[in-house]
């Protein structure tokens, strides 16, 4: 729906007041389109670009990063495996200011920034929730999931250097550096199975105990708090492409 709606705005933008602008784009300068290859922060993309303007680009793309990482802490007998994941399309106008100088806006039509993972506490072993020790139960051990997301639409700004539909040449480099405000991640996290808070006293479903869960959301609100910053996520990337 809103790739619909930008794109509308877009023809309707040709069709008012720059009409006779268009018209000579689309006359004897018949547009130009590019595609490239990046690299950033945002991961690893593709992108296309057509000019729509004189001196203005319409372009798209798609960024995909996975990470995977498992592993045991012999301290706290405990076991882990995550995966983070970037992935994103986004829609942006290249306006050119000086040169290959421009100013993109747009958005990361699709935010699909997630972050899942799983531990598990061998019975017997400690683990630490909002400063407090807690030990998992032998017959019942602890198992938790925790997920990270935000919000599936973030607008972006973007200074840039290149551009992907050149006038005189077929190969190009384009540089943007920017952000994207997607908000705050948001954590959740989940804890099952038995815990004590002493070897000597007896364990309990962590679902029974309330001030268990009050320590599972309080770590989960410190969580948070680190998170914060990244609510203005940094878009930094290089992208190679050549000019049809």
């Amino acid at each position: 729906m809103l790739t619909r709606t930008f794109l509308a705005l877009l023809m309707a933008f040709c069709a008012g007041a720059l009409l006779p602008t268009c018209s000579a784009q689309s006359g004897g300068d018949a547009p130009k389109f590019g595609v490239a290859l990046s690299a950033g922060s945002l991961g690893a993309g593709v992108e296309g670009a057509v000019s729509v303007l004189h001196r203005s680009n319409v372009r798209v793309g798609f960024n995909y990063f996975s990470y995977s990482l498992s592993g045991t802490d012999s301290n706290d007998n405990l076991g882990y495996n995550g995966k983070l994941r970037l992935a994103s399309a986004e829609a942006l106008w290249d306006q050119y200011l000086v040169g290959p100088v421009h100013i993109s806006a747009g958005a990361l039509i699709y935010d699909g920034f997630q972050g899942t993972g799983n531990v598990h506490v061998a019975g017997g072993g400690s683990f630490s929730l909002n400063g407090v020790t807690y030990y998992s139960d032998a017959s019942d051990p602890v198992t938790g999931t925790g997920m990270l997301s935000s919000r599936k639409v973030a607008p972006e700004v973007l200074l840039g250097f290149g551009n992907l539909v050149p006038r005189r040449r077929h190969f190009t480099v384009n540089v943007d550096l920017g952000v994207a405000f997607q908000g705050s991640p948001n954590a959740q996290l989940n804890l099952g199975g038995s815990a004590c808070a002493g070897l000597a006293t007896g364990c309990a479903p962590i679902s029974a105990q309330p001030a268990v869960q009050a320590n599972i959301a309080a770590e989960q609100s410190k969580i948070n708090n680190s998170l914060a910053p990244f609510k203005y996520y940094p878009v930094v990337r290089l992208s190679i492409g050549y000019r049809f």
